[in-house]
């Protein structure tokens, strides 16, 4: 059985992923969340840190969860009830996290919004959308119907999209910030796209997308960005030849 130091793992994540120069939400700790004994010989990926997929984790023998939605997003709570739960049984089963965030988003290979361009053929892709010091997402000219690009979406993430038809029929400044950006439609289309694609967005966005003719996909906060924590635990298996497995635990939002 291969054995890797813990902090070995996470030194190679922070910088590939250069997790102390990418900016993020205040709420955000990128990096490792929580250490166990100090050995890896098994990864598992998931979205979400959560008591659910914890405890798939645990399920599946990991001692290593790499998430991109981590467990702090705001002031520390007290350790009671669910909270409790969850520490405990990342104690007792020796399993140590790791979060990345937007350093995971922006990531030209292994990010997000990379992979899943990626998986919908698009090409020759340019940095996009200014976000907390730096751009997280991807944008590329390509003709292609708005039908089209439905249907890759659909085959790309599983799920069908849901459709603001904005504009035109023929997409072909296309521009990529998988997760919950929906409420920015007026920096995409600032920087210079007629089509948006991300997971999620507010209701009022639809009359929105409209007025500024624009198309926008929302393909699913969850399912845009099963990508990133993939590839992100393959490299890392590749690198240091340990066996790893993603945690399918989807939200359907």
């Amino acid at each position: 059985m291969t054995k890797v130091p813990l902090q070995k793992i996470a030194a190679h994540c922070d910088k590939i992923l250069r997790t102390a120069a990418i900016g993020d939400y205040d709420g955000a700790v990128n990096g490792l969340q929580v250490e166990n004994s100090g050995s890896v010989t098994r990864l598992a990926a998931a979205v979400d840190a959560s008591l659910a997929t914890v405890k798939l984790a645990i399920a599946a023998k990991a001692d290593l969860l790499i998430v991109h939605h981590g467990l702090f997003w705001s002031k520390s709570q007290p350790w009671t009830g669910k909270k409790y739960e969850l520490i405990k049984l990342l104690i007792e089963n020796n399993l140590a996290i790791y979060s990345s965030h937007l350093p995971l988003d922006a990531h030209p290979k292994l990010g997000n919004n990379a992979q899943l361009a990626t998986a919908l053929g698009l090409k020759n892709l340019q940095p996009f959308f200014f976000s907390h010091g730096q751009d997280i997402g991807l944008k590329t000219f390509s003709k292609i119907s708005r039908t089209e690009l439905a249907q890759r979406l659909e085959r790309a993430t599983g799920a069908k999209p849901k459709i603001i038809p904005g504009g035109k029929e023929t997409c072909q400044r296309i521009g990529i910030v998988t997760g919950g950006a929906g409420g920015e439609l007026k920096q995409a289309v600032a920087e210079g796209v007629d089509t948006f694609i991300t997971g999620e967005g507010p209701h009022w966005t639809y009359a929105l997308a409209e007025e500024l003719g624009l198309n926008v996909f929302y393909a699913g906060h969850y399912a845009t960005e099963t990508f990133g924590v993939q590839a992100l635990a393959a490299e890392l298996a590749n690198k240091f030849k340990l066996p790893w497995f993603f945690l399918d635990h989807p939200t359907g939002l």
